[in-house]
């Protein structure tokens, strides 16, 4: 028969449809305001801290809808946001710092649905579904760091020359070296002015054996320029490696960024990992040195004592660092030959360069891994900035047994999901300067409530004009386009929930309305394809078969040459770009299937394999 399908083919289309449904179902029980809570450094929460929380929230009257463990993190629910606003607080002052206390949106779908893998559609932060972060950059520690750097370089340079100094500090926006005598003192100078010339190098006006190095006002700027850049890159890294949606990355005057999360689910997990200023530094073990000594104050100079995170032991270390977690390309968590958790690095030409010339010298000899946090400490500095503290602990202390180079792993890490975190902050890189989160809230619709009703309004009156006209222009087959075009709208909701990281903003929005009308359009064509067949004598099987076979390449040209516009547009857009590209390719798609396929089907099963007269058209 010319319009009858196989009873396979009706069972998978309605198989199509009814995923479609089921997928697009969980959007209808909308989302729960939460509080998450997790332990620093990957470590676990248990019952004593859950109970915890719950007596905190009873002594001060907060109704949670739910408190419980999962996936390692309490998460409770509540009713309002004004509740969570107040538990967050209440979390924070009960656990301390040793907890992770972020605000989140949490799918209110029930648990069977959640089983199946449903999840409601992520909404971008014009839709009342992300979070907002401002951070802020300490610079005071990027010119430190700068300091560092002059510093080590002026050592290397000075022994190579052959130049003996007494002493060599930090000074101003830049070091001092002294000399024993004016003759040095002169070499030294013209040899660092010919070497560094991006420094202004004269001789004290206080000691005329010493030499001051500064970086100029320009230089200084620059420094903490791209030190912000260097910043807002590394978080983008990081922001990839969390699998965001449509984020936005981006500066605020000279010292902050901001951070915005469309749709994001584990917010503290992103705030551990955004916040977090972690690197490492590969240093020499002072075995001349007593620890024990050197823990009651008496450290020898050009050493530092530090702890062993593991046993809290303290451990000498020169002040020399062989090698900072800036030259780290690469890293990963894995376990070693003893099932312990641990991390695999590898390094940039340089970085291997300088590991391997060290080894090669000081095979037999410890070597430790120190790891470098900073810290806020809650506390301001004359500026207004926020104050840091860095905190150092000794990891990993292990023998060089052979000369190493660009690859190598540490060890000593506490637990795998802490191997993890590590590897991945390694990975996406060192913060130039540490950052403070100063603000953090869930974001409402930026473009107002008014500008969502109005979105929601034009979507509805699209599609209610779009059903009366089918129906008075088309009768019947109207009536069959217009469940095609509510089947392709639970569709492109289905499709939007299913699809990781899609996210759906207020351009998005927009997208769907373009598309409901290209949905309409190939059943115009395909209609009025069949009329034109009836009124040139065709039987109402033929005209329907020769209908949808003649209309079909007409529609997919169509359709195909704005499938692609869209992937160029998702390609080489950003943001709001995005979103309306990906609603548009899939709105394409689904408005294909249902106008062409769902159509027919519906079409087949009415009057299809039966002798009929006349079509209602």
């Amino acid at each position: 028969m010319l319009n009858k399908y196989p009873v396979w083919k009706y069972l998978l289309l309605l198989f199509i449809v009814a995923a479609g449904f089921l997928y697009a179902l969980p959007n209808l029980y909308g989302e729960d305001p939460a509080v998450q809570i997790s332990a620093t450094r990957g470590g676990d929460v248990d019952v004593a801290q859950l109970e915890q929380v719950k007596q905190a929230l009873q002594q001060n009257g907060i109704e949670y809808q739910s408190l419980a463990i999962e996936n390692n993190q309490i998460q409770a629910r509540f009713k309002d946001t004004e509740s969570q606003l107040e538990a967050r607080d209440i979390a924070m002052q009960a656990l301390g710092s040793d907890f992770i206390v972020a605000l989140n949106l949490m799918p209110a779908q029930p648990q069977w649905l959640e089983d199946l893998g449903g999840s409601p559609m992520k909404l971008g932060l014009d839709l009342r579904g992300g979070v907002h972060f401002l951070m802020e950059v300490d610079m005071s520690v990027a010119m430190q760091k700068k300091q560092e750097e002059i510093q080590a370089d002026f050592k290397t340079s000075l022994r190579e020359e052959g130049l003996r100094y007494r002493n060599l500090l930090p000074f101003g926006n830049g070091v001092k070296v002294s000399f024993r005598n004016a003759e040095e003192t002169q070499k030294a100078e013209d040899y660092l002015s010919k070497n560094f010339r991006e420094l202004t190098i004269a001789q004290s006006n206080e000691d005329s054996n010493t030499i001051t190095a500064t970086l100029s006002d320009a230089r200084v700027q620059e420094v903490k320029e791209y030190a912000l850049q260097q910043n807002i890159t590394i978080i983008r890294n990081r922001v990839n490696q969390l699998g965001v949606a449509e984020p936005l990355v981006m500066r605020q005057g000279a010292e902050r960024i901001v951070v915005e999360l469309p749709g994001i689910q584990d917010t503290a997990r992103a705030k551990e990992i955004l916040g977090a200023t972690a690197t490492l530094e590969f240093r020499r073990v002072d075995q001349d040195a007593d620890p024990a000594s050197a823990a009651n104050g008496r450290v020898p100079y050009g050493s530092e004592v530090y702890y062993n995170r593991n046993n809290n032991q303290p451990v000498v270390l020169k002040k020399d660092v062989i090698l900072t977690g800036n030259h780290i390309t690469g890293a990963n968590a894995s376990f070693d030959e003893y099932q312990r958790p641990q991390v695999n690095i590898d390094l940039d030409a340089q970085g291997g360069t300088k590991m391997s010339h060290f080894t090669k010298d000081n095979i037999g000899k410890p070597m430790a891994t120190l790891f470098v946090e900073y810290k806020p400490t809650g506390r301001k500095k004359p500026d207004g900035s926020i104050e840091f503290e860095a905190i150092k602990e000794v990891i990993n202390v292990a023998t060089i047994q052979a000369r190493l180079a660009r690859s190598f792993r540490i060890t000593g890490i506490d637990s795998a999901a802490e191997a993890q975190n590590l590897a991945l902050l390694l990975r996406a890189g060192a913060l130039i300067a540490p950052i403070q989160i100063v603000e953090e809230r869930t974001v409402g619709p930026s473009l107002g409530q008014e500008n969502i009703d109005l979105g929601m309004t034009a979507i509805l009156w699209g599609f209610c004009l779009v059903l009366a006209f089918m129906i008075l222009y088309y009768r019947g087959f109207g009536i069959v386009a217009n469940v095609a075009l509510a089947v392709n709208l639970v569709l492109i909701v289905g499709v939007m929930s299913m699809i990781p990281g899609a996210t759906l903003t207020l351009p998005g929005m927009a997208g769907i309305v373009l598309t409901v009308g290209m949905a309409v359009d190939a059943n115009v064509l395909i209609f009025e394809r069949i009329r034109e067949e009836i009124l040139d004598g065709r039987g109402p099987q033929q005209a329907i078969h020769k209908g949808y076979e003649s209309a079909f390449s007409t529609i997919a040209d169509a359709n195909i040459t704005t499938f692609i516009a869209a992937v160029i547009l998702f390609a080489a857009g950003t943001g709001p770009i995005k979103g309306f590209a990906v609603t548009l390719a899939i709105g394409i798609l689904t408005s294909m299937f249902t106008a062409i396929l769902v159509t027919r089907a519906i079409v087949n099963a009415a009057v299809g394999g039966r002798k009929v007269s006349k079509l209602s058209i």
